[in-house]
């Protein structure tokens, strides 16, 4: 297997803990007064955009930003919870810079870039430091120190928390930051805002055209360079953990215009999801990977076992994770933990009413954690009541919010009962490739965070989103965007009445008009829900052969029927949701097609990918490296077809192994 011609990773030479060193030292730089005549477009604010547009900022460059919430602090970024990682070694308990680095590259079942998750290790500890610089309210311990607790897929704790609402704080963080710059004018900022389509000149990334979302108005913006940092693409399940309004569109859109969509069929399935509770839900909440760090997680040991959680004895309790996975138990990886409950409620051992749940409890974490506070405050014999009630305060102090939250969505108490969850979709580990500088295959176009494909391979281990997000913001484009655009000094200001500029603008009118035009019977609602149901049925938690091929032909016919039948209600030159909405939609279906393509040609089980035809006996994921041991790139050619070209993946620092949690 050899590289496609067409995919450079210009991944620099040298050992691996001197690329990026080496890197950052002979990067062609741009002077400081050159940096104010070049103007760079990032589109996404959440925490790689606001870091991005921030730093940039700051460093001189003229930055317009855009997002489509009313405001920043709205972006996606908030939802994460239970931490992020950084390689500080506080506890003093064996994490390193290579541990970090060795083991994300094994918990992405060995399908990610080794330099580019390096060099994320490399400056995790930076962000830690940045962050705290920025006033991030960071949990700490009783001395003062930053506190740490552990994820899954780790030995160590390496993850820093805000109580329950890391992803908040981190982003009030980067706005704060944002905001400093857009004060000062150096950061024009477009909230409300959708991008609907790239403009290239000759080949190269020179801007965008964007709809105001209040007005209708089509605006044309040009660049210098294009940053997107738009989120990934878990809404294609209809249901998720995403915000509603997390769409594929920014990056979709610049698939059609010539980036490559790398490894689309990789899609991490979050195991600590409130269950879904009936066909009236439009979204999933997801509970912190974090309260897999105390609670342990069960089924009961009979069939159709019907007694409340508490009613069952602790000897008729299975913990099955402990008992598979004895060396990480409940802290294994997120796909091997979300497996592992769909095989337990498959087999007749779900919970709850819906028997498509399993149960994560705190009542042992309760009960130890009373009996240390028991121990400090010397009370020699503390009743079972005196130990719940001091048990629960240390519990509510690191995980309050998850359990009022919890408590909120089902009616039941946390505290008193043991919370039920089943896997949903959560994270894509896809996204349009991207070289070592987070360059697309188009010159001047970037993708950073979620939007790009790079770091996690097959499997995002918990906690290091928000690690990536602001690594790519505060510390990689900074330097890999002068690279770019050292080379752009003498280009000048890029006017918006460039033909390439009219033509986008017409095709972004004209689909919007069609959108408006069919006057069908059915909501772009609709379309979304039966497009979520054939990708978590075909292509979700379990894949095969014939599933994926029989979802192909199922998503070309939805494609078909939207275009026949949609309904989108309103017009375009004003505030219109429901246009929004079926746009998204349309771009959905096309990239539901493509994850299916790609998932049928990945014949191997790898991560979040299972294969049903590539498991060993005990269901475990069985990769195929001699065949598949690359990234996908999938190249858009037209309506449902694409060519793949593939970046092979080499291992030169970390022996390749059959991942094992046991």
């Amino acid at each position: 297997m050899s590289t496609s011609p067409k995919l450079d990773s210009k991944i620099p030479a040298g050992p691996i803990e001197d690329k990026w060193t080496k890197y950052k030292s002979s990067v062609p730089l741009v002077n400081p007064s050159n940096k104010r005549r070049i103007e760079v477009i990032v589109v996404g604010t959440g925490l790689a955009g606001a870091s991005a547009a921030a730093s940039l900022a700051e460093m001189g460059y003229k930055v317009k930003a855009f997002c489509f919430q009313d405001s920043p602090r709205r972006a996606h970024s908030i939802a994460a919870q239970g931490g992020i990682n950084a390689a500080k070694n506080y506890q003093n308990d064996g994490d390193s810079i290579y541990r970090l680095f060795y083991d994300t590259v094994k918990g992405g079942d060995y399908r990610s870039r080794e330099a580019n998750v390096y060099r994320l290790s490399e400056v995790s500890g930076s962000i830690i430091d940045q962050c705290v610089a920025q006033g991030v309210p960071f949990a700490r311990e009783y001395g003062g120190l930053l506190s740490n607790r552990s994820f899954g897929g780790v030995q160590v704790q390496r993850t820093f928390y805000a109580a329950g609402q890391t992803g908040q704080q981190l982003l009030l963080g980067a706005y704060s930051a944002l905001q400093r710059q857009i004060g000062i004018g150096a950061v024009q900022m477009y909230t409300r805002h959708e991008m609907l389509d790239v403009v290239k000149i000759d080949g190269k990334c020179r801007g965008i055209i964007a709809r105001n979302l209040v007005t209708g108005e089509i605006e044309r913006h040009s660049g210098h360079a294009v940053l997107l940092c738009s989120g990934g693409y878990g809404n294609v399940f209809y249901l998720s953990t995403n915000a509603m309004g997390c769409n594929v569109t920014a990056a979709w859109k610049a698939h059609r215009r010539g980036a490559y969509f790398g490894n689309p069929c990789f899609t991490q399935i979050h195991p600590t999801c409130i269950p879904v509770s009936g066909e009236h839900q439009s979204k999933l909440t997801l509970m912190s990977e974090s309260l897999r760090n105390d609670g342990r997680i069960w089924v009961p040991k009979k069939q159709n076992d019907n007694r409340p959680g508490n009613d069952i004895p602790e000897a008729e309790r299975d913990y099955y994770l402990e008992r598979r996975y004895p060396a990480f138990g409940n802290l294994v990886p997120r796909d091997i933990a979300s497996r592992a409950a769909k095989e337990r409620c498959d087999a007749g051992y779900g919970v709850g009413p819906s028997k498509m749940a399993v149960y994560l409890d705190y009542a042992s974490a309760i009960d130890r954690y009373g009996q240390g506070e028991a121990n400090k405050n010397n009370i020699a014999n503390p009743t079972d009541e005196q130990i719940r009630e001091m048990g629960k305060d240390v519990v509510k102090e690191k995980y309050g919010n998850l359990f009022d939250m919890y408590k909120q969505i089902t009616g039941e108490d946390p505290y008193e009962v043991p919370m039920r969850i089943y896997p949903a979709v959560h994270y894509t580990m896809g996204g349009l490739w991207v070289d070592y500088n987070l360059m697309t295959t188009v010159p001047g176009l970037y993708a950073l965070g979620e939007a790009n494909f790079s770091d996690h391979g097959a499997n995002r281990l918990g906690a290091s989103a928000l690690m990536q997000g602001l690594a790519d913001g505060y510390f990689v484009i900074p330097y890999t965007v002068g690279s770019y655009l050292a080379g752009e000094i003498r280009t000048g200001e890029i006017p918006t009445d460039h033909e390439a500029f009219i033509q986008a603008e017409k095709d972004v009118k004209d689909r919007i008009t069609k959108l408006l035009t069919v006057q069908g019977h059915t909501s772009p609602e609709h379309f979304h829900r039966e497009l979520g149901k054939i990708m978590w049925d075909k292509c979700g938690m379990a894949r095969n052969a014939k599933d994926l091929q029989s979802a192909i032909t199922e998503i070309r016919d939805l494609r078909k029927r939207f275009w026949e039948d949609v309904r989108v209600m309103g017009s375009a030159d004003e505030l219109n949701p429901e246009l929004d909405k079926a746009s998204r939609v349309a771009d959905f279906i096309e990239l539901g097609e493509l994850m299916c393509q790609d998932a049928l040609d990945r014949n191997e089980s790898c991560g979040g990918h299972f294969r049903e035809e590539y498991q060993t006996e005990e269901g475990e994921a069985t990769r195929d490296d001699e065949n598949y041991m690359y990234v996908s790139a999938w190249e858009y050619k037209d309506v449902s077809d694409w060519q793949l070209h593939k970046e092979e993946l080499e291992y030169e620092n970390i022996k390749i192994a059959q991942r094992s949690y046991k």
